[in-house]
């Protein structure tokens, strides 16, 4: 950590030497603080805008920077000015809500000294590159973008720097993803623009465009956040709702989803099979190994369940050992003959473990119960379930491994 502070204040200390002895005002002290004026206020009104990232344990905020504009229309001196003011309201502001970091003083002096010399680097490149690129067409707007990934490169490697300080980023590699993470080409763009503009506008001294240009983009950047928000939340609503639904040892649906399935199937009116599955002698496997093996053989009737199942059926985890499965827009013979594959699918089957340390092939056999009916005509979906398991209970007292079925329609039993 005290690399790390060292660090921030060499930044800081060499900001100050670039800007009081490389740097001068450049502009009228006037026209300097009006800027400095409307640069700092919309700052402060963009900042509760940032998005927050995270690399490892340490924070840092990203988002549309305009100093590459102001650097190049005040110079070292007035950039150092405006990031100092700035960067200090951001500190002071945030101790009074209190969402400041731990770190949070000493990230302001990083803060203050990085970006100093990343834009006074971006002001001599302008001043350097100028007089070429404006000899040819849009050459303003193509200086304008190189210096904005320029920054953004030099940002990064003075960010890559302090992360590697602190041990959050250890190889080149990290180092490598660390940039595909930072950079998002739409926001450069969107950055190289937004400072072209303000320069220009800068320089002409339009300062009611100036405030309307600031005005457009916080009500863009406010409107694309809260889209960014509806989204964020709709997938972590759809993520909770799936956890909630979803099996954690199989990864298939659980008896939760499948009582909410079974509601909606019953407004439907349609001819289907539902059947209740049960591993046979799953006590045995418990008993003669442990747990986690009897884990690993749930794990592999389910993966056999659904991989003879189309996209239209169903398959739950509806108790320990059992499987529900729901099978439909098929005849019952159809029904029946797809059951039976199951059935030998799972007979011929066998799952390889490990226990002490020696790998087991075990085989395993299970039983089915199939009701096929047409639900709500005489039957619902929650009947049709207690039926398919009072048949299941049958094929075990017929010596387990085999499939009982009932067709409601034709009272036809097997």
């Amino acid at each position: 950590m005290l690399k790390a502070r060292l660090y921030d204040f060499s930044l800081f200390f060499t900001a100050i030497a670039v800007a009081f002895g490389l740097g001068s005002f450049i502009q009228d002290k006037n026209t300097f603080f009006i800027a400095l004026s409307f640069y700092w206020l919309f700052s402060m009104l963009y900042n509760h805008l940032r998005i927050i990232a995270q690399n490892g344990t340490t924070k840092f905020d990203y988002g549309i920077n305009y100093s590459l504009s102001f650097g190049i229309f005040a110079g070292p001196l007035g950039l150092f000015i405006f990031e100092g003011i700035y960067r200090f309201s951001v500190y002071f502001l945030k101790k009074i809500t209190k969402t400041a970091d731990e770190n949070e003083f000493f990230d302001t002096f990083y803060n203050i000294g990085a970006h100093v010399l990343i834009y006074s680097f971006g002001y001599y490149l302008f001043h350097l590159g100028y007089p070429f690129f404006e000899k040819i067409p849009f050459g303003f707007w193509i200086l304008i973008c190189i210096l904005a990934v320029v920054t953004i490169m030099t940002s990064i490697a003075l960010l890559s720097t302090a992360f590697y300080i602190l041990g959050e980023i250890r190889s080149l590699q990290e180092m490598v993803q660390f940039l595909r993470q930072s950079i998002n080409w739409l926001d450069q763009g969107k950055t190289a623009f937004t400072n072209g503009l303000l320069l220009l506008l800068l320089e002409q001294q339009q300062w009611e465009m100036i405030v309307a240009l600031f005005i457009l983009n916080y009500l863009v950047s406010r409107s694309f956040q809260s889209k960014s928000q509806m989204i964020k939340n709709k997938i972590e609503r759809d993520k909770f709702e799936q956890m909630a639904y979803t099996d954690f040892l199989t990864s298939i649906p659980n008896r939760a989803f499948m009582d909410l399935k079974m509601s909606e199937l019953n407004q439907t009116g349609e001819k289907l099979g539902i059947v209740v599955a049960d591993i046979d002698k799953f006590k045995r496997i418990n008993d003669t190994y442990n747990h986690a093996v009897g884990d690993r053989v749930i794990q592999h009737v389910a993966n056999t369940l659904k991989s003879y199942l189309a996209e239209e059926d169903y398959v739950f985890r509806s108790g320990g050992e059992e499987f529900t499965l729901i099978i439909r827009n098929r005849s019952l013979d159809d029904t029946i003959k797809l059951v039976e594959k199951i059935r030998k699918g799972i007979e011929t089957s066998s799952v390889e473990v490990e226990y002490q340390s020696v790998i087991h092939p075990i085989t395993i056999t299970s039983s089915f119960g199939l009701y096929y009916f047409k639900v709500n005509q005489y039957t619902s979906m929650e009947k049709g379930y207690i039926y398919a398991d009072q048949l299941l209970l049958q094929s075990k007292e017929l010596g387990k491994n085999k499939v009982t079925y009932k067709d409601e329609l034709s009272r036809q039993t097997g």
